[in-house]
């Protein structure tokens, strides 16, 4: 045998297991990150259903002529701020997120107030359209915190994949970035202080 066809041969094996070895990594990194993008998507899902019912429920609300503007206005105002914060699910930086997050917390903010306030108004809260939205919104909430948890996992996922060794080094090489995480807002690990005095 030729001296000169064993390096040939060891050259082109190592190349064939590199090769194998950075589509591997590519192709799983592309997926596991795809999958948490879409994951985003469904927060963002959920979050525009809940936008959605706020307006249906304020339109309920308004029909009670002497319930307080000030409080629907919190929460028309609220949710246009909310619904005008667009994230690129392609590249969330964790500005985006806090926006995105501040904005949120000022519609769930609104709307707990208008619903304290609507405990003032038997008519409205024995009425059946207010019942079925209010209800509605509860559901909605819970989809919101599924879909926050889901995105989450898919980050997780996705950034061990891309940070292990020697992943990590094809990472740098492709251009895989870490991504955000969706996280509590400050102070969200105390209890709410619920005030029910009306005066």
């Amino acid at each position: 045998m030729k001296k000169w066809l064993i390096p040939a041969i060891v050259i082109i094996v190592l190349g064939i297991i590199i090769y194998s070895l950075t589509v591997g990594f590519n192709n799983k990194a592309v997926t596991k990150q795809e999958d948490a993008r879409l994951a985003w998507s469904n927060v963002e899902s959920s979050y525009q259903r809940r936008n959605d019912l706020i307006s249906n429920l304020v339109k309920t609300v308004q029909g009670a002529a002497d319930f307080e503007r000030g409080t629907l206005t919190d929460v028309i105002e609220a949710r246009a701020k909310a619904t005008s914060v667009n994230i690129d699910p392609t590249n969330i930086t964790p500005e985006q997120m806090a926006q995105f997050q501040q904005a949120q917390s000022g519609v769930s903010s609104a709307l707990s107030r208008l619903l304290v306030t609507v405990e003032r108004y038997p008519d409205l809260k024995a009425s059946q359209n207010f019942l079925q939205l209010q209800s509605q919104l509860e559901g909605t909430e819970n989809r919101i915190n599924v879909a926050r948890n889901r995105y989450n996992e898919g980050v997780t996922e996705y950034n061990k994949y891309i940070r292990i060794f020697p992943n990590s080094m094809f990472a740098g090489w492709f251009g895989f970035d870490p991504m955000v995480r969706y996280e509590a807002d400050a102070g969200s690990e105390n209890a709410p202080d619920v005030d029910f005095d009306f005066k």
